[in-house]
């Protein structure tokens, strides 16, 4: 009967070390998995318009259909002391063609505040159908105190949209932003300037 080769010290550490060093790597390929997950979900949203993402167009539809479609305009403040609202609450439009709305902006705070905007459209599935041309979302605004601006969106909703069996009976959208405010990062205090004359006596003594 042939009996196992009891293991040496030398060969229980190398084991171990194998199994320490498989550990760290399952750790830190779910550290960097966590990492990529955020810009891999906003990759996806945008893709697929998941959750009422809308998409960002560069040129107009190419076609516009005889049947129309009603959009609805919502605006909401989150921790920002702006007036925030829609123009109008609803337009009728063609779909395939191209509209431009806006929303407008107060600052009633006394100090210049810098804001952006989260979007998302209603019922969600059709986000992936509703284009922007041009929209105050894609970049942060200031306001000064007392500021009121116009805020446009340009925008058309993709006449694939009546293909789609999901929403090939879909009457209204509602488009819909969240006002709040960007964090401003705190700029690095900056050392005292040395006195050199000091430095140069020190060094000469």
């Amino acid at each position: 009967m042939n009996s196992a080769t009891p293991q040496t010290p030398n060969d229980r550490s190398r084991s171990n070390g194998m199994i320490a060093a498989a550990a760290a790597a399952v750790v830190f390929g779910m550290i960097g998995m966590a990492y990529a997950a955020v810009p891999l979900y906003q990759l996806f949203c945008q893709v697929t318009g998941y959750g009422g993402t809308t998409q960002r167009a560069d040129t107009y539809a190419d076609r516009v259909l005889d049947r129309t479609i009603k959009i609805r305009f919502d605006a909401n403040t989150a921790g920002i002391p702006w007036d925030f609202k829609p123009a109008q609450r609803e337009v009728e439009i063609r779909i395939g063609e191209t509209k431009q709305i806006s929303y407008t902006s107060r600052n009633s705070s006394d100090r210049a505040i810098t804001g952006t905007a989260t979007f998302n459209v209603n019922p969600q599935l059709a986000g992936v159908y509703f284009n922007k041309i041009e929209c105050f979302c894609f970049t942060e605004t200031t306001l000064q105190p007392g500021e009121i601006l116009d805020m446009p969106v340009v925008f058309f909703v993709d006449p694939d949209i009546v293909d789609d069996k999901d929403l090939k009976d879909i009457t209204t959208i509602t488009l819909s932003y969240t006002m709040f405010p960007v964090v401003e990062k705190e700029q690095p205090v900056a050392s005292a300037p040395v006195d050199t004359e000091i430095q140069t006596n020190s060094t000469n003594k």
